[in-house]
């Protein structure tokens, strides 16, 4: 009975480890894309960081950390990176970063989403980031309304909704 009982133990003790250590924690990739566009203009950021702990198989204990520095805009042109970090837009002196934490990960059809908090500009918002993951590179596509975010003006010649495309290649850590 003593063997029967410690055995069972055992048993759980090392199913309890082995849940606990299957979450897997990535690290970003260089080469990773932060792509905006809109009809007026397009670009990329070229900062970005963060923590990615992920699993599809335990989506409940995966979680997002992301930062993307908003001084490495890059539109192609000097003069409009200069205005788009500057106080008219994103103000990038006293608002450094975009900033996306997820409180869940949920399934989406043969996907996912992220759901938690993008923080631009000094505004807090619940947001819902589609996202793929396939072959070690995660892949989101979604829009973004700048003027929930007060950066710029509504009446403005440049789009309220800019459209994110991001790719962001992982290695296990």
């Amino acid at each position: 009975m003593k063997k029967l009982v410690f055995s069972a133990i055992t048993l759980l003790t090392l199913s309890a480890v082995f849940a606990f250590t299957t979450l897997q924690n990535w690290k970003i990739k260089e080469t990773h894309e932060i792509q905006f566009s809109s009809k007026e203009v397009n670009g990329v950021f070229k900062t970005f960081t963060g923590t990615i702990a992920f699993d599809a198989a335990d989506l409940a204990k995966s979680k997002f950390d992301l930062i993307v520095d908003v001084a490495s805009i890059n539109t192609g042109n000097g003069l409009m990176n200069k205005h788009a970090k500057g106080d008219d837009w994103f103000n990038a002196e006293k608002f450094p970063s975009i900033k996306f934490t997820s409180t869940k990960i949920e399934k989406s059809g043969t996907d996912f989403k992220a759901v938690g908090t993008l923080e631009m500009h000094g505004v807090k918002k619940d947001f819902t980031v589609p996202f793929s993951f396939k072959k070690n590179i995660f892949k989101a596509n979604f829009s973004v309304n700048r003027i929930d975010f007060k950066v710029g003006k509504a009446d403005n010649d440049v789009s309220t909704v800019l459209k994110i495309d991001a790719t962001i290649p992982v290695a296990k850590k």
